[in-house]
């Protein structure tokens, strides 16, 4: 994570909450279509050119005073929704003495990276079952793990992306590190294929020229974000760079994709930003700047149906984005407060979100379908900054919709949580 300096002073006009599309709608469809369809063309054709600059040195801050120019959301308490909540912390797993940087489940395993090496659990009895790494200090730390089509991502503090495969035997093999030797082969030749990224230096465009902060998928395609502003796309079956977009002012410190290829892309700028293709376009181009944020965003999380938007950052709020489409326009409906410290990681379930933060704490939000917001539980016990989360179901408890929660935290440790929330009037609706 990348954060800028913090702020004196709070400003806002009138109508910063809302930016206007009406303009684009024609041109981006799906923008403002059902995200209940997957659209693969959305990423299916990119372009090959692109441009990075490298990111500046910034100053780290774990918490900013509370933005004061976005209404708290109105609150409900779990009694008033008539909803019991239990939690209970069912085990610690410590894999090294070393800060957690990011938590993944794929099938039935736990995917955690520590400092440089990825250690694998199993979801059941939380087992230890393998740990590779690099074998490469220069590497830096973990920063991002991601799957897509049976392989395994993970973006490093160098600036590469390294592609793992499972053997016969259980173990992890490196496979590839992007961008690939081929793809070099491909692009060096040509003078107009090298970008600046600092004086006197250039690079290939399909390299990052700073740490990979963030990886998400969608539809075969891995999009990854840097602190050289930047985002790329990646097309996984043949590991080839496709895309490379100046996205920010600053570092590049999260990313969400919806389920029609929309990508969110929030910055240390203190901005959010909604790139999207145009029909029959081959790059992604800027068609929402959100900018509501005064501090450094360090976390982003989509609802299912990719309606709503959830952004974390070191003001110590999460703010709630809606898209109406009557309206044709995007809107923050308020903030969800309750976190002493930055909003480090969030997670979005069903109707539930869970936000982590340096104040070592985890929250529990509901969201009724009132548009009002209830705090159901805080996790608590690290003794440091929580920096990743993850969510399963619970398929061995009693109560339908129970859900496991692992956090981890930058004490190296990972922490599984079982929590149920269940109606007075019986069992909730499982949310998975």
């Amino acid at each position: 994570m990348r954060v800028r300096s913090c702020l004196p002073a709070w400003t806002s006009t009138a109508d910063d909450s809302v930016i206007s599309l009406p303009e684009i709608q024609k041109s981006f469809p799906k923008l403002f279509a059902s995200d209940n369809s997957r659209s693969p063309e959305m990423l299916g054709s990119l372009s090959t050119s692109g441009e990075i600059s490298c990111g500046s040195s910034l100053q780290s801050s774990l918490s900013l005073q509370t933005l004061p120019s976005v209404p708290s959301l109105q609150k409900l308490s779990s009694e008033a929704l008539n909803l019991s909540v239990s939690h209970l912390c069912v085990a610690t797993l410590k894999p090294r003495p070393v800060h957690i940087n990011c938590l993944a489940v794929s099938a039935d395993s736990l995917y955690a990276a520590s400092g440089n090496q990825i250690h694998v659990f199993d979801l059941k009895n939380y087992a230890h079952l393998d740990a590779f790494n690099t074998d490469d200090s220069s590497s830096g730390s973990v920063k991002s793990l991601a799957f897509c089509d049976g392989k395994i991502f993970t973006s490093h503090q160098n600036g590469k992306i390294r592609v793992w495969q499972m053997t016969i035997s259980k173990r992890h093999q490196l496979v590839a590190t992007l961008p690939t030797v081929n793809d070099r082969l491909r692009h060096f030749m040509l003078p107009k294929n090298y970008v600046s990224v600092r004086r006197h230096k250039k690079r290939l465009w399909i390299d990052h020229a700073d740490a990979v902060s963030g990886l998400s998928v969608s539809d075969g395609f891995i999009c990854s974000v840097s602190w050289d502003k930047c985002f790329k796309i990646w097309r996984a079956s043949d590991l080839r760079c496709l895309e490379s977009v100046k996205a920010h002012q600053d570092a590049v410190n999260a990313v969400a994709i919806s389920g029609n290829g929309i990508i969110y892309t929030g910055s240390a700028d203190c901005r959010i930003k909604v790139w999207a293709k145009a029909s029959g376009e081959k790059r992604h181009t800027v068609v929402a700047t959100l900018e509501k944020h005064k501090s450094a965003v360090n976390a982003l999380a989509l609802t299912g149906d990719g309606s709503i938007l959830f952004s974390g950052a070191c003001d110590r709020s999460i703010l709630v984005w809606e898209r109406e489409d009557s309206a044709n326009h995007m809107v923050v409906t308020g903030a969800l407060r309750g976190h002493s410290k930055a909003i480090l990681c969030l997670i979005s379930v069903s109707d539930l979100l869970l936000s982590g933060s340096a104040d070592r704490t985890v929250r529990i939000w509901q969201h009724g379908s009132d548009g009002r917001y209830c705090c159901l539980s805080v996790l608590e016990g690290h003794e440091k900054p929580v920096k990743a989360l993850v969510a399963v179901s619970d398929g061995e408890s009693k109560v339908a919709g129970a859900i496991r929660v692992f956090s981890g935290s930058l004490d190296g440790e990972i922490k599984v949580w079982q929590v149920s929330v269940s109606s007075h009037y019986g069992p909730l609706t499982p949310i998975f």
